[in-house]
């Protein structure tokens, strides 16, 4: 196992789980992870190899004896009769028949309906009235002549959720992991696997944790298919729930006029819309205006009466177009509903999650190692609701004063959910609060920025913050903006004296000048033209020095690099290229062929191409004979891992998301070795 395998096993001995075991049990069953994990918790919490195959074998038997499959609810229905009870695990959701005077269940997969069930069993587990919940029950069968009867019997049940946890234990155990691990092993929690990712893509992933664990929060998410917006929502909390988009209706989600039942917000902790976006979607105005008010004042009205609730709402969709085209024709919102396109509405969204900076999962994305049995971090995330941790900034910053009550309430709400999350036991720095406050303002910023494009009665924000120790005024600005909304560089107009037409010319070279280039996560069109391309010119002889070209990915760089080398001189012009690197005995062999190969291919476009193994080199840079040393944080390795050969990103730097890293260009003397 790995050291942070065994670490949190040697913490949370009994809370966790091998996140591969949900594959081997899983089979056929059309079943939520929390269930699968509540079942494998129960005999697979363990890292004892032994212990966990028998565990498998075991839950594997639970789900084929008592799981209902649809197509074998006959089957089922008989074994029921011929045993006179049978334990099954299905959905149950519950309704009161008033002309009766009793609560009736319906069996999603079983295909029952109007099974009396306890109004004890209604008390102690409300959800149950709800749009169901998954259930472990014992299911009785007694024959009967009473005309309107049902021979059917429920008797017990419980819900599949874990009943006891212990909050003090969580935060004390958190104590003994570093920042680094803590979010590995919530990533591991979500089937994550956290080498593939970046610390700002775990913070996207991580934020989607947040409605969870702060009351009334109004998180939105919108970005291309396929990178799981709405799997933590279906899958991971019991306490969450996902519906369509399409399928909201002010009776279902906050309260039935004619029966006076509360609607989900009243149930829930979270209620995630599906598919939120659709320009031709139709829906109801009247429902959009009860969500405003609920989403800004926590309470709704039908009828005479006033309601109040905590749910969350988390709403996630597919857009249309690439972020540079809504940026320039439209703005961010641009593919949600008609009647959701409306700016007093979208100002009630405490967050907005840049779902096209999320790539698309892949399988070497999932994990195979330990994570939290996810039932378990459920169950704190909503023991930690209870907390308020919304004025925690204060301690060391203070927003600036033109941030508004509703921006404001966005920033701390989203803060004070990650400072939950990750550092529940209250022990953070201020360098440490402060990345996660500059992320929160940026997903407010970005509400408010397309809401200011949208109508211009919105007013100018200075999103800052003043670092209270040194007096330091931080501005945040959104990732996209620092991509996309660039100023252009200005066209020099000239005007022909003799035709007197306007000729417009191609600005000038940009006076080349030592610079720190500061490069974001998930940051886009960064290339190394755009970096340093303009200080390779001139340049006859080059050397690179970084430890790491040996993977695929790596050479793939130091070729791109040599390209753009190529495309920099003249084609009279010969320019050598030196790489030192370090090297070891898996992969010096297979080095040292692509080298060789590197150098025949190279001479027929004029680079002299030569390298050398140096083993004690750590730095990492480009030093140029025409009087330029670039330095680069992480050497040539700027980007995250693409989807290989059939992915586009492959083809283009420009597209690829960046690592976060500095890059320094510096002057230096012709004579100077280094």
């Amino acid at each position: 196992m790995k050291e942070l395998d065994i670490k949190l096993n040697q913490y949370f001995g009994g809370k966790v789980v091998r996140k591969d075991l949900t594959k081997l049990v899983k089979g056929n069953a059309i079943v939520p992870i929390y269930v699968l994990e509540y079942l494998l918790g129960q005999y697979c919490a363990t890292d004892d190899e032994e212990t966990i195959d028998q565990g498998v074998e075991t839950v594997k038997s639970v789900i084929t004896k008592h799981f209902v499959h649809r197509d074998e609810a006959q089957i089922v229905k008989s074994t029921v009769k011929e045993k006179g009870s049978h334990r099954i695990i299905d959905k149950i959701s519950v309704k009161l028949n008033d002309s009766k005077d009793q609560y009736e269940a319906t069996f999603a997969n079983l295909g029952l309906k109007g099974i009396p069930i306890s109004g004890e069993l209604i008390k102690q587990y409300q959800k149950l009235l709800t749009h169901g919940v998954w259930c472990i029950l014992t299911l009785g069968y007694v024959s009967t002549d009473e005309k309107g009867s049902t021979p059917w019997i429920i008797e017990s049940l419980k819900p599949i959720q874990i009943s006891n946890i212990n909050l003090e234990e969580y935060k004390e155990g958190r104590s003994n992991f570093t920042k680094d691990e803590w979010i590995d092993v919530l990533m591991q929690t979500m089937g994550l696997n956290p080498e593939e990712f970046t610390f700002r893509s775990k913070l996207l992933q991580l934020t989607r944790l947040v409605p969870f664990v702060e009351n009334n929060y109004n998180l939105i998410e919108l970005g291309p298919k396929g990178t799981g917006k709405s799997h933590i929502f279906s899958e991971l909390s019991p306490h969450g729930i996902l519906i369509s988009g399409g399928e909201v209706t002010a009776a279902k989600l906050f309260v039935n006029n004619s029966t006076g039942e509360i609607g989900l917000v009243g149930y829930w902790d979270v209620v995630a819309y599906d598919e939120f976006a659709g320009k031709s979607k139709n829906t109801n105005r009247g429902l959009v205006d009860i969500m405003k008010n609920y989403m800004a004042n926590k309470s709704f009205s039908r009828g005479t009466s006033v309601y109040g609730a905590s749910a969350s709402m988390a709403f996630v969709g597919n857009t249309d177009h690439s972020v540079p085209y809504m940026l320039k024709h439209s703005n961010l919102f641009d593919a949600l509903p008609k009647d959701y396109y409306d700016t007093a509405f979208l100002d009630r969204i405490h967050a907005y999650l840049p779902g096209w900076e999320v790539q698309k999962l892949r399988n070497d994305m999932f994990t195979s190692d330990y994570g939290f049995i996810v039932d378990y971090l459920a169950e704190i995330l909503k023991e930690l609701r209870k907390e308020d941790w919304n004025a925690e900034y204060n301690k060391h910053f203070e927003l600036s004063n033109s941030i508004t009550t509703r921006d404001k309430d966005g920033i701390t709400k989203t803060l004070g959910g990650l400072l939950k999350v990750i550092y529940p036991d209250g022990n953070y720095t201020e360098e440490e609060m402060r990345e996660l406050l500059d992320f929160s303002v940026e997903c407010r910023k970005r509400v408010k920025l397309q809401l200011q494009n949208m109508d211009e009665t919105f007013e100018d924000v200075d999103f800052s913050y003043t670092v209270k120790r040194t007096g330091e005024k931080v501005t945040v600005e959104t990732l996209e903006v620092l991509e996309y909304l660039r100023p252009d560089p200005i066209t020099e107009v000239t005007v022909d004296s003799e035709t007197m037409e306007t000729q417009e010319q191609k600005p000038s070279k940009p006076e080349l000048t030592e610079q720190n280039i500061i490069i974001r996560d998930n940051q886009t069109g960064i290339s190394y033209n755009n970096l340093f391309g303009d200080y390779l010119i001139g340049a006859t002889e080059i050397q690179i020095v970084d430890p790491y070209i040996r993977l695929p990915y790596q050479l793939r760089n130091l070729m791109e690099l040599l390209k753009l080398v190529a495309e920099k001189k003249s084609s009279e012009t010969e320019v050598k290229v030196h790489l030192v690197t370090t090297n070891n005995e898996d992969f010096i062999e297979g080095s040292k062929e692509s080298f060789e190969q590197m150098t025949m291919s190279l001479e027929s476009v004029g680079i002299l191409f030569s390298y050398e193994f140096d083993n004690f080199i750590h730095d990492r840079s480009i030093v140029l004979n025409n009087g330029w040393k670039i330095i680069m944080g992480r050497g040539l390795d700027i980007w995250q891992k693409t989807g290989g050969w059939n992915d586009i990103n492959e083809y283009l730097q420009e597209k690829r998301l960046c690592k976060s890293c500095e890059i320094t260009i510096l002057k230096k003397k012709i004579d100077d070795p280094n």
